[in-house]
């Protein structure tokens, strides 16, 4: 077992692996949370789902497309991308172009069924960016002074959590603080910097929700087992009865009680409530082990290489999908107030989906650059494989066989 996973293609295979594991089991429970909540509405059964696999197909495009870039495109795409993405972020702000979805104006409408989020591709935009300024200045020796460390990618930063906020988007927010925590720890900002930046983060977040009594009212649902006066912990309380009656195995795929109008978003925040309803302890596990090789792959990519821009990208990646998938989690199961975030390539959502699958094919990209994984997978094409055994041969004295 240690063999096995000290191999160099480790990393490679989980990140593929699990990720695509995540994305058809994510599949299989859109549609079986989302029917319901379909045909209510009168649509088919099928349209969530639909537009799922829709968005599936094109994610899988962008893995395969991010899987096989180069590194120096991705770097030289991180600026367009940053300044397309502030644009379309300003556009959600205009009225008649930007859109309010329960209660926060993140959306574009773009006609017919289609809306896109573009804060959700404010994540990618920052890790890859500041990816590439933090190896930049690592490689002309910069990071030790403060100015180099902090400008001008924390003003950026606050720049798209101030379009964020703009719109009411706390959870999006915070993973996206998250974010620049964990590319400045990879940086090797010094202690009392963090302790300053989250005091500073600390005291705005205060702020915020105590000025938002839906903000409050959610911190007041942590725990909670009683609907409250006025049911405000509705969302939380049923969640948590979802999962107590999934049991051991689960009630059946198909057979949740709770997404017959009981349960509030159960097909994008709280689908992992309705997982642990219909395939039990045992299906939950599964998707928290899957999250947990996802992750570990990704600190193993970014602890193994030698080239800057793939460690803080690297990183930066596996703090968004890791941090998203724990903040939807907890508030899931009553440990942290509900964030409205999507579990990464699980939840409904293809704004979500699609910068979490082309994430995912960075990381991809990332564990081929190793050399170790670039020997082995050369060793596994036919006609390498060829000339290497009638290598061997022609080394052997003429008397072996």
């Amino acid at each position: 077992m240690r063999r096995a996973w000290d191999r160099p293609l480790t990393a490679y295979y989980l990140i593929l692996g699990s990720g695509l594991l995540i994305t058809v089991l994510g599949l299989v429970m859109v549609y079986s949370a989302s029917m319901i909540y379909a045909l209510q509405l009168s649509l088919p059964a099928t349209y969530f789902f639909r537009k799922q696999f829709l968005a599936v197909v094109l994610g899988t495009g962008l893995l395969l497309l991010a899987s096989r870039m180069p590194i120096k495109l991705n770097r030289a795409l991180s600026y367009p991308l940053l300044v397309g993405t502030v644009f379309l972020m300003v556009l959600v702000q205009v009225p008649g172009i930007g859109r309010a979805v329960n209660g926060n104006q993140n959306w574009i409408y773009l006609g017919g069924p289609f809306q896109l989020q573009p804060s959700e591709f404010g994540k990618l935009a920052l890790i890859l960016w500041g990816a590439d300024l933090l190896a930049r200045k690592q490689d002309k020796r910069l990071l030790t002074q403060w100015k180099h460390l902090l400008v001008p990618f924390v003003p950026v930063a606050l720049m798209l959590l101030g379009l964020i906020m703009l719109g009411g988007d706390m959870g999006t927010a915070i993973i996206l603080t998250a974010i620049l925590f964990g590319l400045l720890w990879l940086a090797g900002a010094p202690t009392r910097l963090f302790a300053g930046v989250l005091a500073v983060a600390g005291l705005i977040g205060f702020a915020l929700i105590k000025t938002s009594e839906n903000r409050l009212s959610r911190f007041s649902c942590v725990g909670a087992i009683d609907l409250g006066p006025d049911g405000e912990c509705w969302q939380a309380v049923h969640g948590i009865y979802a999962l107590a009656s999934g049991g051991w195995f689960g009630s059946g795929l198909g057979a949740s009680v709770e997404k017959w109008g009981q349960l509030p978003e159960p097909h994008t925040d709280f689908i992992f409530a309705i997982t642990g309803e219909e395939l039990g302890l045992a299906g939950t596990l599964s998707v928290l082990a899957l999250f947990a090789a996802l992750g570990y792959a990704g600190i193993r990519v970014a602890g193994r290489t030698e080239d800057p821009f793939v460690r803080y990208a690297a990183g930066g990646v596996t703090t968004w999908i890791t941090v998203q998938a724990v903040i939807n989690i907890g508030a899931v199961l009553g440990l942290l107030p509900i964030a409205g975030v999507p579990l990464p390539l699980f939840s409904y959502g293809g704004s979500a989906l699609l910068p979490t699958m082309f994430a995912i094919g960075l990381l991809i990209a990332f564990a081929r650059e190793d050399p170790a994984a670039k020997a082995a997978l050369a060793m596994r094409r036919p006609g390498v494989r060829w000339k290497t055994m009638r290598r061997r041969v022609k080394k052997r004295p003429s008397g072996e066989r």
